[in-house]
């Protein structure tokens, strides 16, 4: 039997260590004093007060006040810096290619959005939209190139990532035709950032578990539902992403044998009962007529179905299969991963949850178990359209904090880890 490698712990990885849990604690908690970094983070007062002190030499974090303390010596209070860097968030849809730059504050400093009138754009024409988009980004915002700690890029697809850091990510989109595409690679031939790739519902979890409406859970299933249907599982505070990072393919899963045919090719997706070229595409089968709704036009027609008045009965119709395999498939969610609370979003997810949120809960009541359905919260999202490109920023910044900003040149720490693999679901 192979032995295992013997690691040696060195007192800078300690140190590292350290600094990591105190900015963790500081950026998704903060503002905070000295005194409560070091109870979250179970060290010393002398020990967090010597690592704030690096990293407000470093700039990382600031002082932004001072907290009263029942008559003692005001204390001071801590935040990350927002003007320590900056960094970029690229949601990739299937029509639409959505770029903002935000600072560490994750407030937006510029915004650019460019659609494409093909059905699924090619890789190359992803990459350029993508890559116009950054650089419109950063000449908008005034914001030097060595100033970005990274980008992160959502996609359409499961993607890949190497089991080392030198492994570029992979994309395997099978619904939009992309078998295996080296898109980090196509990428960094037109720009130096650092690149991280991840997911878009994993992007979206992990921004509505970081700020909105999955905060406060340790076990929480976030459901993006648009075109197509997958989710991001949080299972005590951590990302769940399996053996090859695709875990959360939930549209994916079959409710029906030799049901409607999926884009991937499959028969009985629940994406396929539920996505929202299903939807308008069983509106047209109950109206009896025969029409191609381009993807660039299914917002505003699933938009006019919900919208229908009672003189309509085939919205009637179709919204009321829409709630029941809704309800069906976050039923499925419940009983699988017993969560605390069920977060819908998605453009698609957001438009249903605003009318029928109260239906969808009866209607997975009808199918989930007992038990875990009566400790379960089924929500709304609360981060809106944009969460899935801010949470495909909040890659690099993950990066950031995981591994302390031990360095004392800002910046240059993400780029020493700029293929490394994304996402950290931390509380």
């Amino acid at each position: 039997m192979a032995k295992t490698p013997r690691t040696t712990t060195t007192v800078r990885d300690l140190r590292s260590g350290n600094q990591s849990r105190a900015l963790w604690d500081v950026y998704l908690n903060g503002p905070l004093t000295r005194q409560e970094i070091a109870d979250h983070a179970g060290l010393s007062l002398a020990s967090v007060s010597n690592l704030v002190g690096a990293l407000l030499r470093q700039g990382v974090v600031e002082e932004v006040g001072l907290e009263d303390s029942n008559g003692g010596r005001p204390r001071g209070l801590l935040q990350v810096n927002p003007e320590y860097g900056f960094v970029i968030g690229v949601d990739m849809g299937e029509t639409a290619f959505l770029v903002e730059l935000f600072d560490l504050g994750m407030q937006v400093r510029a915004r650019h959005v460019s659609t494409t009138t093909d059905e699924h754009p090619t890789p190359e024409e992803a990459v350029g939209h993508m890559l116009d988009g950054i650089r419109a980004v950063t000449a908008e915002a005034g914001v030097d190139d060595d100033r970005i700690l990274g980008i992160g890029v959502a996609v359409p697809g499961l993607v890949e990532h190497g089991r080392d850091a030198n492994s570029d990510a992979v994309v395997h989109g099978q619904s939009i035709g992309w078998p295996g595409v080296p898109l980090e690679r196509m990428l960094r031939r037109g720009t130096d950032l650092p690149i991280l790739i991840d997911n878009g519902a994993k992007t979206l979890g992990q921004a509505e578990k970081w700020f909105g409406a999955a905060r406060d859970t340790d076990d929480a299933v976030i459901v993006l539902l648009g075109i197509g249907a997958g989710t991001c599982v949080i299972s005590n505070r951590q990302l769940y992403r399996g053996a090859t990072s695709s875990a959360g393919e939930w549209g994916h899963t079959t409710v029906s044998i030799d049901g409607r045919l999926c884009r991937c090719g499959a028969r009985g997706c629940l994406e396929a009962y539920i996505g929202a070229g299903a939807i308008a595409a069983r509106y047209d089968q109950l109206r009896r007529r025969r029409r191609r709704t381009r993807s660039i036009e299914l917002e505003e027609r699933v938009a006019a179905i919900l919208n229908a008045g009672p003189d309509d009965p085939a919205a009637r119709e179709v919204v009321k299969e829409t709630v029941d395999y809704l309800g069906a498939g976050i039923a499925d969610l419940v009983n699988l991963f017993n969560p605390e609370r069920v977060v819908v979003g998605g453009w698609l997810g957001q438009a249903l949850t605003e009318r029928l949120l109260t239906p969808i809960r009866k209607a997975a009541g009808k199918h989930a178990l007992t038990l875990p359905f009566s400790h379960v919260e089924i929500v709304e999202a609360a981060l809106g359209k944009d969460a899935v490109a801010l949470g495909a920023a909040t890659l690099p910044v993950a990066s950031l904090l995981a591994g302390g900003a031990v360095t004392g040149e800002p910046y240059a720490h993400s780029r020493a880890r700029a293929r490394a693999r994304p996402g950290l679901a931390r509380t």
